[in-house]
């Protein structure tokens, strides 16, 4: 299954039901996919960009401690342990740290490697606006997959140009783990806040298209369920106007997420702490990336 997106650019959506969101073209080329970009995901029966067979699987030796009590789960968690953890965030950072500095990968991560279906998330500056964000939701083990979409959203989002060193102390990072995929036949039997949802429709030319947006999107954009899924076809390439008859035409998949957000700060605090243990093989910031 294709990779899909997660969010949205700071916008609002008009109202109207028939309006459709932000809009934008579609797009079927098979791969990854962005949150709440213009483009959209491609066929289900395309294969997913950046399989694991090409991931080398290097990560950064974590451990649980040193984690700042800010670092909260996402919504729909649940009060069963989650899988999700701070480790995770803080790995893509040093990934993507070492990326931007010319350094080795970090080493393998001590965090689970299961696989699950993920996303990565970057947000800049202290209104948090979207910097990049794609996932995958076919399960790719965590070590690989991280590893992976933590560049992939950093350089290659087609609506943000590639990350640089000098935005780092201003990021944040997410790292969404997908579950509780359940099939609906109604489009709106899904909660705002709770459930992701992944919609599959067929565009004006009978192709078939998805799209899709992660528990906490429509929540933040202050969107109901209408709103939510006219601006997911406008997302996907759905140009005509929308009707309620076609959107009861919509296969919708809800969701669950298990998220988990870090500052760069926090990051720095924590890979700070643990340097020498870890044996870390590279310096740490430069004294300009801790303000």
């Amino acid at each position: 299954m294709a990779a899909g997106c997660c969010g949205v650019k700071k916008q609002k959506l008009s109202g109207s039901p028939g309006a459709g969101g932000p809009g934008g073209a579609g797009s079927g080329v098979a791969g990854t996919g962005h949150c709440g970009s213009e483009l959209g995901i491609g066929s289900s029966s395309t294969v997913v960009a950046g399989s694991v067979n090409r991931v080398n699987g290097l990560g950064g030796g974590y451990n649980s401690t040193g984690l700042s009590p800010t670092l909260s789960p996402g919504p729909g968690s649940g009060a069963r342990k989650m899988v999700v953890s701070a480790e995770m965030c803080c790995f893509c950072f040093d990934v993507l740290y070492c990326h931007l500095y010319g350094y080795q990968p970090p080493r393998t991560p001590r965090f689970t490697n299961d696989p699950y279906p993920l996303f990565v998330t970057w947000k800049i500056g202290r209104d948090k606006r979207l910097r990049g964000c794609i996932g995958t939701f076919s399960a790719m083990n965590l070590h690989s997959g991280l590893r992976e979409y933590t560049l992939t959203s950093a350089l290659k989002d087609s609506r943000f140009p590639p990350m640089t060193r000098d935005e780092l102390p201003r990021l944040f990072c997410s790292v969404s783990l997908l579950t509780n995929f359940e099939d609906v036949g109604d489009y709106l039997d899904w909660e705002v806040g709770v459930h992701g949802i992944r919609i599959e429709f067929f565009n004006e030319k009978g192709s078939k298209r998805t799209a899709t947006y992660l528990p906490e999107v429509a929540k933040e954009q202050g969107w109901d369920h209408i709103q939510t899924i006219d601006s997911l076809l406008r997302k996907g390439g759905y140009k005509a106007p929308i009707t309620n008859d076609f959107r009861k035409t919509i296969k919708l998949t809800r969701y669950r997420s298990e998220k988990m957000t870090m500052s760069y700060a926090e990051y720095i605090a924590h890979r700070q702490h643990h340097h020498y243990q870890n044996g870390i093989g590279h310096p740490l910031p430069p004294y300009n990336h801790y303000s």
